[in-house]
């Protein structure tokens, strides 16, 4: 008998609500996709609270419970016109509104002792061209922020780091924009709407799970 070939994971992550919001749009996008087949792989779509600390030890659950080959962590960016996956993650948390448990961390490392930064191993390029040519605005970004979604990324990237990741499983970071709901009454506030947000992921997740080495082009910033 010919034993069955597991379909390979994506694990995809978004945070629920935080501060005044009553809506994450970073957790609507991965609720919506969860389930779905994208370029031979089935997407496992995890909520993650918005917490230092907290999110990374459920993080760290999540893998071990689905074993992905691909992890995509989502996170709120208000204020961004475009769907943006993240460059670099950098060891530290510095909050400048408390979590929702009320912590506000200053200056604290993410990991004590492990290293200043990590590079996401996704093919953000590829990825930033697949969402724009489905149509979605998209962007290279070169800072996550130093609250709990650079906090989540860097924990993601440290842990994948390790030996034990023999498989070599890759992963990184993607913020998205607003929801329209969200903006209402903040003239001039960028947003998204949540179909649009959707259509793009599911580009930028096909174009990981296809590409293995990243497009050779231009993304940098002046600024």
């Amino acid at each position: 008998m010919t034993p069955t070939t597991r379909t390979p994971t994506i694990l995809l992550t978004g945070f629920e609500p935080f501060d005044t919001d009553p809506v994450n749009p970073s957790w609507e996008i991965a609720k919506a996709l969860n389930g779905e087949h994208i370029a031979g792989g089935v997407v496992h779509s995890v909520q993650l609270p918005c917490v230092f600390g907290a999110s990374m030890h459920q993080l760290s659950a999540a893998l071990r419970e689905h074993q992905p080959q691909l992890v995509i962590c989502l996170g709120l960016a208000g204020g961004r016109s475009e769907i943006t996956p993240e460059r670099v993650a950098i060891n530290i948390d510095d909050a400048r509104i408390p979590d929702n448990a009320d912590a506000q961390p200053v200056d604290a490392p993410v990991v004590p002792g492990a290293p200043s930064a990590y590079f996401s191993t996704l093919p953000i390029k590829a990825m930033v061209q697949a969402v724009r040519d489905a149509g979605v605005p998209a962007a290279v970004s070169n800072t996550a922020g130093t609250f709990v979604c650079n906090h989540i990324f860097y924990a993601l990237m440290h842990q994948l780091a390790q030996p034990g990741n023999a498989s070599g499983v890759r992963g990184g970071f993607v913020h998205v924009p607003a929801l329209p709901e969200q903006v209402t009454g903040k003239p001039g506030t960028p947003s998204m709407a949540l179909a649009t947000q959707v259509a793009g992921m599911r580009a930028a997740i096909a174009a990981a799970m296809t590409t293995h080495k990243d497009l050779h082009v231009n993304a940098g910033q002046l600024h």
